[in-house]
């Protein structure tokens, strides 16, 4: 294990954030989009291996959060769902810059208090 895993239920798991710039003009599109997330966007999350899956605003920037055994498969798995590029399509009218079709890039942790 290492500074980057925490053990959750036995499970070894990461943690992983990332942040990503929306459109002046398209915040409150953005906020209406999550308040309504596609159940079956919401399925494949969690098929892929997404847990405790959380995305913060700060203005114009939607900070997410999330854990997985593996960010990286995970990523990959949901680049693989047609339900992705879907929810990417729409996501591509609202940001700054299209999310990649690998995920967004994660940030590195630089603290944590447990």
């Amino acid at each position: 294990m290492n500074d980057e895993d925490v053990v959750h239920g036995g499970v070894e798991m990461a943690r992983a954030a990332f942040v990503l710039t929306i459109r002046p003009d398209k915040v409150e599109q953005y906020l209406a989009a999550h308040r309504e997330v596609w159940p079956e966007m919401r399925d494949a999350l969690r098929e892929a291996g997404f847990r405790n899956y959380s995305i913060h605003l700060s203005g114009r920037q939607a900070f997410g959060y999330f854990e997985a055994d593996d960010p990286a498969a995970a990523l990959a798995a949901m680049a693989a769902t047609e339900v992705n590029t879907r929810w990417q399509d729409r996501m591509a009218e609202l940001l700054e810059q299209r999310v990649d079709d690998d995920g967004p890039g994660l940030l590195p942790e630089i603290f944590r208090l447990d």
